[in-house]
């Protein structure tokens, strides 16, 4: 019985593939804590997506008190900016740009640093016509959502590459 040459193209392809290390980029974050408590508000956006990004993981459990956390996630920073990127001939805007700026640090229970303040900047830019005000409305705010997807993609990918300080060697220095 004789193959067809799309199946055996096919499997040497897959065979490729699985020998080289490719692995798709998931929710796959190896955050060097046990536990992490989050000091931002319950209803917080960037709260509730790390809540659900890094519990999707099951190795880093998000505690209630930062009594009980080994890291301490702090907001430090958090300002979203709408400014004006360009207007037409009769002075009415035509498009804007949305920024969103954020920086955050990890401490310890007993406030120590852990890792340093890393800031964060995305920005995005939108047209704007009068005629279609509801739409674009809409489309803004799927921006600002799509923003803080992003934030928090990068905020757990950062917490999971940057290697955390030791305070114990610190207090050691002083």
């Amino acid at each position: 019985m004789r193959l067809p040459l799309r199946i055996v193209l096919a499997l040497l392809m897959a065979a490729v593939v699985a020998g080289c290390g490719f692995q798709l980029r998931g929710s796959n974050s190896n955050l060097p804590y046990k536990t992490l408590y989050i000091a931002l508000p319950e209803t917080a956006d960037v709260r509730i997506w790390l809540q659900r990004y890094i519990g999707a993981t099951g190795q880093t459990k998000i505690v209630d008190s930062a009594k009980d956390a080994e890291a301490v996630f702090q907001q430090l920073q958090d300002s979203r900016i709408k400014t004006i990127l360009s207007v037409n001939a009769q002075g009415r805007v035509t498009e804007y740009r949305l920024q969103l700026n954020y920086r955050f640090r990890l401490v310890d229970a007993k406030g120590r640093e852990l890792v340093a303040p890393n800031e964060i900047n995305l920005s995005r830019d939108i047209t704007y016509s009068d005629s279609n005000i509801l739409a674009k409305d809409l489309e803004e705010g799927l921006l600002w959502r799509d923003m803080n997807n992003d934030l928090v993609n990068q905020i757990v990918r950062r917490l999971s590459l940057i290697k955390p300080k030791n305070p114990d060697l610190d207090e050691d220095d002083d």
